[in-house]
C-alpha cells in the first residue's frame, strides 16, 4: 500500500467535492459564485484547523473534523448568499472535535446503505486498474454495503460497459468469500431492434435485479413513452419474466436525443396501469437548468414527476419509488434547491419510495455524498411553509437503504450480517488504519469533454 503522502501529499483536495464533473449525461454545469465561495472558504477553514489541531491539511482533511469543517464553510457561504432553506446540521465545535465530528459525520448505528445507481467506468488510473479504482473508491474509501451496476444508452454494437464487463466487477467482488455486494441491471432499449429479444438472457444467463431504461433515447434520436405500444410491451415482458423492477432515467437531458420524452408525464399512467410492477424513477426528473423550487404545475423537473403522480391519482407510498442518483450530488451545490427538490419527492412519492442513488464512480468516491446527506436538514420555515418533512434518523435511514432493500427484495439486517464479516470489511478495517481517499472525481467536467465523451459513447 502506498504511503499517505503519495496522494495529495499537500492537502489540495477536499474532502467534500463541489465540482462541475457530470455523469456523462448532461453537459457539466460550472459552479455558481457562491459554489467558488464555499471552496475557498473551506480551504482557508482547512489551512487554519489544521494549525489549531496539529495536523498538516492533508491529515486534517482526511479526519471526520476535515469532513465537518468543509459543510460548515458550505454553511457560510450559501448564508451570505441568502439560500437558508436548507443547510447541513453541524454544530461549528465539530471542526475542531474529532470525536463530535464524528458523530456527525460519520456512520449511525446499523446504518446500513444501498446505493442503486453505480457506474463502472474506464477511469483515469488506466483499464488494467479500473476495477480496483471501483472496488477502492466505493468498498474501502465509503460507507457503501450494497450497490447496483446500472448502464448507459448505447446502440447494440457500441456499448461502452456491456453486461460482461458488469458482471465481471461483480464476481471480482463476489470472490471475496462469495458476499454479493453487486446486483446488476439489464440495459434495455424496447425502441431498439434486438432489445426486447435479448431480456430473456438477461435474465436467465445474468440474473439481473432490474431493467434499466432511457425513454429519451433512441437509435434515430426519437424516444418513447412506456405508455406508447413499445414501452407497453417492454414492460409485459418485464412482468412475464418475473422481473419487476423497472428503473427508467428520467430527467436530465443529454445529446440531440427527445426532451419532450425524457420528462415524466408516462409514470402516473404506467403505474396505474401496472400495479404489481415497481417503477424506479432514476434522476426524480430532475433537470440542471429547472431551478427546483416550491411545486408549480406545468414546470419542468422534479415537478413533472410530482403533476404526472397527482393528475392520476397515484398516491405516495405505491409503485413509485423516486431515485436521488447525480440530482442530490448536484443539488448539494445549492441546499436550498435541495430541499424543494427531496420536500417534494418525500410527500409525493412518499418516506418509504425515495431510493439512495449516487451515479458514482463518475463523481469518484460517493462517501461525500453520504457525508452530506448524513447532516443535511430542510430548514423549519421551509418544512412550516410547505409541508416539506423533517429528515429525522428514521426517514434518513429509509432513504440510504432500507427502502431500497425492500424493492429488491433484500433484507437488511441480513446483508448487514454478512458483509460485517466478509474479506471486503476485514480489507476495510486494516485499510483505514491508513486511508488514502483521492478526493477525485471522473466524469466529464467541461463542455468539450462531455461531446468527446458522447463522440466515443454514440460513435
Amino acid at each position: 500500500m502506498k504511503k499517505l503522502a503519495d496522494i495529495d501529499p499537500e492537502g489540495k483536495r477536499l474532502p467534500i467535492k463541489l465540482d462541475s464533473a457530470s455523469n456523462g449525461e448532461f453537459v457539466p454545469v460550472p459552479l455558481s459564485g457562491t459554489n467558488r465561495a464555499a471552496n475557498r472558504l473551506a480551504h482557508e477553514f482547512a489551512s487554519s484547523f489544521s494549525k489549531r489541531t496539529n495536523l498538516t491539511r492533508r491529515r486534517f482533511l482526511l479526519s471526520s473534523c476535515g469532513a465537518a469543517s468543509t459543510l460548515l464553510a458550505f454553511n457560510a457561504a450559501n448564508a451570505a448568499a441568502g439560500r437558508t432553506g436548507g443547510f447541513f446540521d453541524i454544530p461549528k465545535d465539530a471542526a475542531l472535535d474529532e470525536p463530535l465530528a464524528r458523530v456527525q459525520v460519520g456512520p449511525a448505528k446499523d446504518e446500513f446503505i444501498f446505493d442503486v445507481q453505480g457506474h463502472f467506468i474506464d477511469t483515469p488510473k488506466g483499464n488494467a486498474k479500473s476495477v480496483e479504482v471501483f472496488v477502492k473508491d466505493v468498498f474501502m474509501d465509503s460507507d457503501t454495503d450494497v450497490m447496483v451496476l446500472s448502464f448507459v444508452p448505447s446502440r447494440r454494437d457500441a456499448e461502452p460497459v456491456t453486461i460482461q464487463a458488469a458482471d465481471a466487477v461483480r464476481r471480482i467482488v463476489e470472490k471475496l468469500e462469495g458476499t454479493h455486494r453487486l446486483l446488476l441491471h439489464g440495459r434495455v432499449n424496447p425502441n431498439q431492434p434486438g432489445d426486447l429479444e435479448g431480456m430473456d438472457e438477461l435474465k436467465e444467463k445474468w440474473g439481473v435485479s432490474a431493467w434499466k431504461t432511457y425513454t429519451q433515447w433512441g437509435p434515430n434520436g426519437r424516444g418513447f413513452f412506456l405508455s406508447d405500444d413499445v414501452g407497453i410491451r417492454f414492460i409485459e415482458r418485464a412482468r412475464k419474466l418475473g422481473v419487476k423492477n423497472i428503473a427508467v432515467h428520467k430527467g436530465l437531458p443529454f445529446g440531440q436525443q427527445s426532451y419532450e420524452h425524457s420528462q415524466c408525464s408516462d409514470i402516473g399512467v404506467v403505474a396505474k396501469r401496472f400495479p404489481d410492477v415497481n417503477f424506479l424513477i432514476y434522476h426524480s426528473g430532475f433537470v440542471t437548468g429547472v431551478r427546483e423550487e416550491v411545486y408549480q404545475p406545468g414546470r419542468d423537473g422534479i415537478d413533472t414527476l410530482v403533476s404526472s403522480l397527482q393528475k392520476n391519482s397515484v398516491s405516495p407510498g405505491s409503485n413509485v419509488y423516486a431515485e436521488l442518483g447525480s440530482t442530490w450530488r448536484f443539488l448539494m451545490r445549492d441546499p436550498e434547491q435541495a430541499a424543494h427538490g427531496l420536500g417534494k419527492l418525500i410527500k409525493a412519492c412518499g418516506p418509504d419510495n425515495v431510493l439512495w442513488g449516487t451515479d458514482s464512480i463518475w463523481y469518484g468516491s460517493p462517501q461525500d455524498q453520504i457525508q452530506a446527506f448524513r447532516t443535511f436538514q430542510i430548514a423549519p420555515a421551509l418544512r412550516e411553509k410547505h409541508g416539506y418533512p423533517e429528515i429525522t434518523p428514521d426517514l434518513r435511514a429509509k432513504i440510504f437503504g432500507r427502502n431500497a432493500a425492500k424493492v429488491y427484495g433484500l433484507s437488511a439486517a441480513e446483508v448487514k450480517k454478512y458483509t460485517s464479516l466478509d474479506s471486503v470489511s476485514r480489507e476495510r478495517s486494516a485499510y483505514l488504519e491508513n486511508p488514502q481517499p483521492r478526493f477525485e472525481t471522473y466524469g466529464p467536467k467541461t463542455r468539450r469533454e462531455f461531446l468527446q465523451y458522447l463522440k466515443v459513447r454514440l460513435g
